[in-house]
């Protein structure tokens, strides 16, 4: 039996269309690949630290140190961290916090506060490769400097400007 002319008709039409279908699919484009920014950012080999009293940086005198140091991380791609004072506020307590800033590889601890600014100027001189910065007091070692500043808003471009002087330059 001989198929007739309209089973060859159809048969042609779908074999036609089968060969477009993998001709389209074998020159389709392939999609662009999916690129996504950066999860974390690269951050300098540079820390720089702020030691505040048990308030943290919701105190008065540190929300403008923070705010320096995070308008510095943004700046520099410096790594930025705080510690509070927690416990006793005594210089001998506030030391031991010092110290975990210091052996944690702050490269600039800024100390804000009564208690903290104590503990800077006394314990700055076991730690001569770190750089101590006391805000609206006074220095008192080579590595221990003052930022005076009076405003919240001086205070933070003053940190800003500080660490920006103080980290490496990225990529150099």
């Amino acid at each position: 039996m001989r198929p007739n002319r309209r089973t060859i008709v159809l048969l042609a039409v779908a074999l036609s269309a089968v060969v477009a279908g993998l001709v389209t699919w074998l020159v389709w484009p392939a999609p662009a690949p999916r690129v996504d920014p950066p999860r974390e950012r690269q951050y300098l080999d540079f820390t720089a630290c702020l030691l505040a009293d048990d308030r943290g940086i919701a105190g008065p005198e540190a929300a403008p140190v923070w705010a320096g140091l995070q308008d510095a991380s943004l700046a520099t791609q410096a790594k930025v961290q705080y510690l509070p004072v927690i416990g006793a506020q005594t210089t001998a307590n506030a030391l031991t916090f010092l110290a975990t800033l210091a052996q944690g590889r702050c490269d600039v601890i800024f100390a804000v506060g009564d208690v903290p600014v104590a503990a800077a100027r006394q314990g700055a001189g076991e730690y001569p490769h770190t750089r101590f910065v006391v805000v609206g007091q006074p220095g008192t070692a080579s590595n221990v400097s003052s930022l005076r500043a009076t405003t919240p808003t001086e205070v933070q471009a003053a940190v800003k400007k500080t660490v920006v002087d103080a980290a490496p330059q990225p990529g150099g």
